[in-house]
């Protein structure tokens, strides 16, 4: 199963529900493989700032045929997730092309809801050479307290992509994480991994898989 984070909205929160995601996985027992196909390398400078081995690997292949050259690298591996770059571009066309799955993180806000229709518009051209492409919106970053999400939701459903009901909240954790560990070391039994954990059972029942 390959796994592609994608929004052309920057700070939409793509690595960090990579990073989390990929560790997700790899707690049920499977090999993980974690490909950063954006340029300025933040998948790859958090497994560098670790001060133990990561629990799944992180590879750097921001190159444009990453769609012909990524089953290859499959062999060693169950499954990858893909973090890519913002705005319209060649990484970014063709990581969406190498997925199984696209999974568009979308911030609670009109601007995001707003930039979602470009990315839903590359989603929809991969479509043309991969009709079996699956693609899901994950509701990042929400605060607490506030109905914002609520009309986030509403708004997405003009779009022919459905949402997912698990939300990932806006938290210290998070930010925190992005030294080098994800809130499923630091905290396994808090909210933040909690959230994970309901995000990654949410994704395989879409799928209609019992297991990773």
């Amino acid at each position: 199963m390959i796994i592609t984070l994608a929004s052309l909205k920057g700070g939409s929160g793509k690595t960090s529900l990579a990073v989390h995601l990929s560790h997700a996985i790899s707690l049920e027992k499977k090999k993980v493989l974690l490909v950063d196909a954006d340029p300025q390398a933040s998948a790859q400078n958090w497994a560098a700032a670790r001060e133990t081995k990561p629990p799944f690997t992180v590879v750097g292949m921001a190159r444009n045929t990453l769609h012909r050259d990524l089953p290859d690298l499959l062999d060693n591996f169950d499954h990858a997730v893909i973090d890519t770059p913002p705005r319209v571009s060649a990484l970014a066309r063709t990581s969406i092309l190498a997925a199984d799955l696209v999974i568009i993180p979308v911030q609670p806000s009109s601007y995001d809801v707003w930039a979602a229709a470009e990315t839903v518009a590359l989603l929809d051209e991969a479509k043309g050479f991969k009709p079996e492409l699956k693609a899901v919106f994950v509701v990042n970053r929400v605060l607490t307290r506030t109905l914002i999400s609520k009309d986030v939701v509403e708004a997405l459903a003009e779009y022919d992509v459905p949402t997912l009901s698990n939300k990932i909240t806006q938290r210290v954790a998070f930010a925190e994480a992005s030294s080098g560990y994800t809130v499923l070391e630091s905290e396994p039994k808090k909210s933040a991994a909690k959230e994970i954990k309901a995000l990654s059972k949410e994704i395989l029942k879409f799928l209609e898989l019992k297991r990773w």
